[in-house]
């Protein structure tokens, strides 16, 4: 990791987790649908990975199916995704305990909601577009928390990250999401307010480039736990 975003602050500032992003990657030219695009940033994510948390790192990455379903790692079945690496199959969430262990999600336009608990060290990472965002996602992750690792709300620093937005997107998604935070009552809550169809030399956008693009990378990880 050569960048450190301030819109991660509120998670990279609790003691024992750190939260990171992968932009656009520079002179990499992507015009394929998204499994091509995935085996062609295969090697480029891996070595952010094994960068962020070690050569070693387990990661963990979810299918990715525009549902609510949230996923415990490690523990959950996986499948082998098109670029070759494991998938827990039919989830769009992923919560964990384990210290050292790396939760990752892709966007291309949809949301990612970094997920810590302050007082346990559980992490979760949730992919929230249009259809999460109807399904409350983020209220699966957090029950998912809640009743895995005891997370209560009040405890919890959420992180919306870039994603489309009116005027390029006729669903302001974010802003549900961000009702969700707040019916949820959090301990925080911080929407980045960027769009990712806004710069196409930072951020790949499904929307604005018809599909034929890469896409971006979450991760988290609790190195310790309280």
């Amino acid at each position: 990791m050569t960048e450190v975003f301030s819109f991660l602050d509120s998670l990279n500032e609790i003691p024992g987790i750190r939260a990171g992003w992968v932009e656009r990657i520079p002179d990499l030219t992507i015009t394929c649908d998204r499994d091509e695009a995935m085996q062609q940033l295969r090697p480029h994510h891996s070595a952010v990975v094994a960068n962020f948390a070690g050569p070693n790192a387990e990661w963990w990455r979810a299918e990715q199916v525009h549902g609510c379903e949230v996923a415990v790692v490690p523990g959950s079945p996986q499948i082998i995704a098109a670029d070759g690496l494991p998938v827990v199959p039919g989830v769009d969430g992923l919560v964990s305990h384990t210290p050292g262990l790396v939760l990752a999600i892709y966007a291309a336009d949809c949301g990612v909601i970094w997920l810590a608990d302050r007082q346990t060290g559980a992490i979760g990472l949730l992919h929230s577009g249009k259809k999460g965002s109807e399904g409350n996602i983020l209220k699966a992750g957090l029950e998912m928390m809640a009743r895995r690792f005891g997370s209560r709300a009040e405890d919890v620093v959420a992180v919306l990250g870039p994603c489309i937005r009116p005027p390029d997107y006729e669903i302001d998604f974010a802003a549900q999401i961000g009702e969700q935070a707040e019916q949820a009552r959090l301990g925080s809550f911080l929407d980045c307010g960027i769009n990712t169809a806004s710069d196409p030399g930072r951020y790949y956008s499904y929307r604005r480039e018809l599909g034929k693009t890469g896409r971006m990378m979450a991760m988290i990880t609790c190195e310790t736990l309280p």
